[in-house]
């Protein structure tokens, strides 16, 4: 997939100067997913680990929404109807979106205003960071349409950015978490007013970008590897990484810029 003249079907994808930023376009609706936008999305999450151009990815939605989760026409309504074997192919697709997101090398910054619940607060979730606006209500409202929390990863993610027991009160409840409450519990870095959301997220992807892409990757990697690992395998993993970095260009650019006390000009290799 060529993904500098990449043209999906289910959402709007737009890059420049090596960040891409995908929009959820369906504002009328608050901007649901379908059957045919998940699987899109997860093909381009995917295809995103094998670009050197793109150092980074915003998601977001129109219409002052994140993204309503799953349509209720064209998703809910359908599941009703399916048998064990057509359930479980949906829902290890929707899961394979999380990994696709999780295992892309890129972080993946989402800007959230408005609603952001189900399958969006899930989204929003599995990026790497999160700027919000004050109008932001996250709900991981599986509970409430009779389904568990576990959805996605959401029992993984969830309590490793706010606690097990934040988590569980959210999952548990359904209910909607406050931008201030997120906030302060640490899922939104940053909270900005809605006419600024869009500005600040590209700063901050523009910033990460331009940084090392090649580390920026292992520090991603490490991150998701790191869950599962004991101290000294985590700190062996660690100075392997950092031993493959410290061979790039981009170190001695680095090095060769502090000298001249300059700012570092990063490539990529």
């Amino acid at each position: 997939m060529n993904l500098s003249e990449y043209s999906p079907e289910h959402f709007k994808w737009r890059c420049q100067d090596g960040v891409a930023q995908i929009t959820l376009c369906r504002p009328a609706k608050k901007n649901p997913l379908t059957f045919d936008s998940y699987a899109e999305l997860r093909d381009c999450f995917r295809a995103l680990a094998h670009t050197d151009e793109i150092g980074a990815v915003i998601i977001a939605g129109e219409g002052g929404n994140f993204c309503s989760g799953g349509d209720v026409n064209e998703i809910i309504g359908p599941l009703t109807q399916m048998d064990m074997k057509g359930l479980l192919k949906f829902t290890r697709m929707t899961g394979d979106l999380v990994k696709a997101m999780r295992h892309c090398p890129q972080p993946v910054i989402a800007a959230v205003d408005g609603v952001c619940a189900g399958a969006g607060a899930i989204l929003a979730m599995a990026s790497d960071f999160r700027l919000g606006t004050p109008q932001c209500r996250t709900a991981f409202l599986f509970n409430r349409v009779g389904l568990a929390g576990c959805d996605m990863g959401a029992c993984a993610i969830l309590p490793r950015i706010i606690g097990q027991g934040r988590a569980s009160d959210l999952l548990f409840t359904g209910r909607a978490m406050s931008a201030e409450e997120g906030e302060r519990w640490g899922f939104f870095n940053a909270i900005c007013a809605p006419e600024n959301l869009l500005e600040e997220t590209h700063k901050l992807a523009a910033r990460i970008a331009n940084g090392p892409r090649f580390a920026n990757g292992f520090t991603k990697n490490q991150l998701n590897l790191e869950w599962d690992m004991g101290l000294d395998a985590a700190i062996e993993a660690e100075a392997q990484a950092q031993a493959l970095c410290m061979q790039t260009r981009d170190f001695e650019r680095a090095y060769h810029a502090f000298l001249k006390r300059e700012n570092p000009v990063f490539e990529g290799d």
